[in-house]
């Protein structure tokens, strides 16, 4: 019988890549989507199609997880859809880059409510229906290794990862007496889009650091991009791929990990080991 796994954010990047590596470890999976968001409807069809190359179920549910109520909603489709719940994954989040001196509280109220809020209520949830159904499962956030180092104008998004990285030792502690195991997994530069997935977007929203002008006149026209010229600053020589985080969600959620609770693994290539090569890191003020 196959394990059925949730997973928010899971139709591309980092989530799509946890998807199809959770998929080859023999999961079906629930997860959610932003619908505005650019392509949309195209990366649902291929993480959709390689789901089902790979023998899962795939069930794909819009969620604004910026908006209080949808974590909830979310979870109920999922797991109606799935009939259980093996394996809860908090994936879906972003980073709205500002000074404290700049942010606005709708700034805040967007991260507190994405970054912090979902990840908290997902986690509830999962546990809560877990302690239910006598499920030993596990529960995994995709944090970032900006939770240990910190970056210019990162003081909100920064802090929330932190703060996930502790709440979630107490809550390994709270859950421990029901074999329910709970960890984080801390990438650092991800390649969350293809050349070709970025020449496809016509524009770039105050989330996609990535995305250059460059790319309006087709991808064949840029050798390199944003996480080509940040791997070469990374001690291991380049940016993460999906998989490389995808592999440690598996691994996690593995029964070779069954003595692993209350963690946060850094996947992150060596990249905060030196300093701060990030492109916010003003480097150029001699800060790496």
């Amino acid at each position: 019988m196959r394990k059925k796994a949730l997973i928010t954010g899971g139709e591309r990047g980092i989530g799509r890549g946890i998807a199809y590596a959770l998929a080859d470890a023999g999961y079906d999976i629930a997860f959610s989507y932003y619908e505005k968001e650019q392509q949309a409807e195209e990366a649902i069809a291929r993480t959709m199609e390689e789901l089902q190359k790979r023998g899962a179920q795939g069930y794909p549910f819009s969620a604004d997880l910026s908006e209080k109520d949808s974590a909830g909603k979310f979870f109920d489709q999922g797991i109606k859809a799935l009939g259980g719940l093996d394996l809860m994954v908090n994936n879906a989040g972003v980073n709205k880059p500002k000074a404290i001196q700049d942010f606005t509280e709708e700034n805040l109220d967007y991260l507190l409510t994405l970054d912090l809020r979902t990840y908290l209520m997902m986690m509830h949830y999962a546990s809560r229906y877990m302690i239910d159904h006598g499920v030993k499962g596990n529960i995994i956030n995709i944090t970032s290794s900006r939770g240990e180092r910190v970056y210019p104008n990162c003081g909100l998004y920064c802090g929330m990862k932190a703060g996930i990285a502790r709440a979630v030792e107490a809550f390994a502690l709270d859950l421990a007496p029901y074999g329910i195991r709970i960890n984080n997994v801390a990438p650092g530069a991800v390649r969350i889009r293809t050349k070709e997935e970025m020449a496809a977007m016509d524009h770039g929203a105050d989330t996609d650091y990535f995305w250059d002008k460059r790319f309006l006149d087709g991808a064949d026209a840029v050798d390199s991009d944003f996480w080509d010229e940040l791997g070469k600053k990374i001690p291991l020589g380049r940016a993460a791929l999906p998989e490389d985080i995808a592999n440690a969600v598996v691994f996690l959620s593995s029964e070779k990990a069954s003595y692993i609770t209350g963690v946060t693994l850094r996947v992150d290539g060596g990249l905060i080991l030196p300093g701060m090569p990030e492109g916010s890191a003003r480097s150029d003020e001699g800060w790496s």
